[in-house]
C-alpha cells in the first residue's frame, strides 16, 4: 500500500474546504495542480485527512506501548501529534493485563474505532411495549424523566423511566394511557405530534381526528380543542406556556389559549395544508405548507407580517434559531433555506442534498441558547439517506453523514449540542459528534424510526419504531463519549 504525492495534495485541499478557508483552498489548488489530477472528490468521506491522522495516531500509540515481548506498557501520559512522548507508567510498566481488566477498560472507553466498540448492545437497551400500532412521535419532559410516545392506536401514553443505566433489569411502571378515542369516529385516528410545556407540567397532543387535547403529567385531560376541521400535524407550546400554536391540514393555524382551552386567532393565509408551525417569540410565529408558501403571523394581526416564497415544492418543516432572529425552512424542492425578517430573499440556499428534505433542527448553541459561546449549526435530514450540518454563519456544509441506508425522517440535538440523534427507515439510530462528524454511537433496532429525542441530561436518547416499540437507549454505556 502506498500514498501517492497527489492524493496526499488533494486530501489537504479537501481539508482546506471543510474548515471553511476557501482562498487558501483556492490558492493551494492552483500551486499543486489537484483539480487536474483526475481524484473522484465524490468517493472521498468528508474528513479524510483527519480520519487518517487520527489512525495513524493511534497505530503508533499502540506500536509505542507494546514491549518487545508483545505485552502493553501500561502507561499514564497523553500521546500527541505534536509533542514528543514520554511514557509515565507510575510503576505499571511492563505489566500485561488480564482478558477481564482489559474488558473493564474497553466499558469504561467505548470510543474505539472498530463498528463493534460504537455498537450499542441490546443489555443497555430498555424497550416500552403497549402500542397497538406504529409509534409515530415522542418526546421527553424537558424537567423529569417522563417520556411521551403518540401512536396509530388512537393513544399517547407517558412512561417513568427510571434514573440510572437501561436495559436488563430495568423496570418501568405501567405507562398513563391517554385515549383519544371520539363518538362519532369510525376507526381510530393517529396522534400525529405531541409537545411539553416549558415546565413540563402540561402535554399538548394532536391527531388525525382534528382535536388538540392538553392533558396534565399525570394523564388528566385539561381542555379539548375543537375548531380545527381536518387532522392536526403541528402542535407548540410558546415559552411563557400561555398559548398552544396548531397547524392543520384545513389550511390553518390556530393560537389557543391553554388555560382556557378558546380560540384566541385563527390565520388562514395558506391555499393548502398546513405541515408545520413554530414560534417566534410569545405572539409571533411562522407556518409552512404544501402551497410552498412561509408566512410569518402576529397575534392581533389580521395580515402576515412576512411572506417568504423561493421553494418550489412542499415545506415540510421550519425552525426559528434559539435567537428568533433566523428561520431555517426545508422542502420536497431538495433544499434548506435560511430566511431573516430584514430581507425577502433568502439569506442562504443549501442545495447539497439529491432527494426530499424531511426535518430540519437548530443546534442548542449560540445566541439565546444555553450554549452562546459555541458556533450555532443547522442539521438536515433527507430522503437521500443523508444529514448535513451547516455552518450557517459561513453557508457551507461542514460536514455530509452518510452511514444510513434508508430515508432519514429524525435528528435532534443533544442538550450540550455536541452529539446528534438520526434515525432512519434502515432501523439504526446513529448518534455522532457534532465537532467532527465521526460516528460514535449506533444502534439497530427491529423497525423503522420515525422520531428520536434526548432527554435533559443527555445521557438517554428515545426511539419511536414502526414495529410498535418505543425504545429508551443509555448513550453512556458505562463511560462518557470520547470527542
Amino acid at each position: 500500500m502506498s500514498v501517492t504525492s497527489e492524493e496526499v495534495n488533494f486530501l489537504v485541499y479537501r481539508y482546506l474546504q471543510e474548515s471553511g478557508f476557501r482562498h487558501s483552498a483556492f490558492t493551494f489548488a492552483n500551486e499543486s495542480q489537484v483539480t487536474k489530477s483526475g481524484i473522484n472528490g465524490n468517493v472521498v468521506p468528508p474528513g479524510a485527512l483527519i480520519s487518517y491522522i487520527q489512525k495513524g495516531l493511534l497505530y503508533q500509540q499502540i506500536e509505542t506501548h507494546v514491549g518487545d515481548d508483545g505485552t502493553e506498557i501500561a502507561c499514564e501520559a497523553p500521546f500527541s501529534a505534536t509533542a514528543v512522548h514520554t511514557c509515565s507508567t507510575l510503576g505499571l510498566a511492563n505489566t500485561s493485563r488480564s482478558k477481564a481488566e482489559k474488558e473493564s477498560i474497553r466499558d469504561d472507553s467505548p470510543m474505539l474505532l472498530d463498528d463493534a466498540d460504537i455498537e450499542i448492545p441490546e443489555s443497555r437497551i430498555t424497550k416500552l411495549e403497549g402500542h397497538l400500532s406504529e409509534v409515530f412521535i415522542c418526546s421527553w419532559s424537558p424537567t423529569a424523566p417522563l417520556l411521551a410516545s403518540g401512536s396509530g392506536d388512537s393513544t399517547a401514553r407517558i412512561w417513568k423511566i427510571p434514573a440510572g443505566p437501561c436495559g436488563e433489569g430495568t423496570v418501568v411502571e405501567p405507562p398513563l394511557v391517554l385515549k383519544h378515542f371520539n363518538k362519532e369516529q369510525e376507526s381510530s385516528k393517529d396522534v400525529t405530534t405531541l409537545d411539553w410545556n416549558s415546565e413540563g407540567t402540561m402535554l399538548a397532543t394532536g391527531s388525525y381526528d382534528g382535536l388538540a387535547r392538553i392533558w396534565s403529567r399525570s394523564g388528566v385531560l385539561k381542555n379539548t380543542l375543537n375548531k380545527h376541521k381536518g387532522p392536526i400535524f403541528s402542535l407548540k407550546w410558546n415559552k411563557s406556556g400561555t398559548s398552544l400554536l396548531s397547524g392543520s391540514v384545513d389550511k390553518t393555524a390556530i393560537i389557543w389559549d391553554a388555560n382556557t382551552g378558546d380560540v384566541k386567532q385563527q390565520f388562514e393565509f395558506h391555499t393548502a395544508p398546513t405541515l408545520d408551525v413554530d414560534w417566534k417569540n410569545d405572539v409571533c410565529f411562522a407556518t409552512c405548507s404544501t402551497d410552498k408558501m412561509i408566512y410569518v403571523c402576529e397575534l392581533g394581526k389580521t395580515r402576515p407580517i412576512k411572506c417568504f416564497q423561493g421553494h418550489q415544492d412542499e415545506v415540510n418543516a421550519i425552525k426559528w434559531d434559539p435567537s428568533g432572529s433566523l428561520l431555517a425552512s426545508c422542502s420536497d424542492d431538495f433544499t434548506a433555506k435560511i430566511w431573516s425578517l430584514k430581507q425577502d430573499r433568502c439569506l442562504h440556499d443549501f442545495k447539497e442534498h439529491n432527494k426530499e428534505i424531511y426535518t430540519i433542527k437548530w443546534s442548542p448553541t449560540g445566541a439565546g441558547s444555553d450554549n452562546p459561546n459555541r458556533n450555532l449549526i443547522l442539521a438536515s435530514a433527507s430522503f437521500d439517506a443523508s444529514i448535513k450540518l451547516w455552518d450557517v454563519e459561513r453557508g457551507i456544509c461542514l460536514y455530509s453523514l452518510t452511514k444510513h441506508t434508508d430515508p432519514v425522517y429524525s435528528v435532534a440535538f443533544s442538550p450540550s449540542g455536541e452529539y446528534l440523534a438520526s434515525g432512519s427507515f434502515d432501523r439504526c439510530l446513529h448518534i455522532w459528534s457534532v465537532r467532527d462528524g465521526r460516528l460514535v454511537r449506533t444502534y439497530r433496532g427491529s423497525g423503522g424510526i420515525f422520531e428520536v429525542c434526548w432527554n435533559n441530561t443527555g445521557d438517554k436518547v428515545a426511539a419511536c419504531f414502526s414495529n410498535n416499540t418505543v425504545c429508551v437507549i443509555d448513550i453512556n454505556m458505562g463511560g462518557p463519549m470520547s470527542l
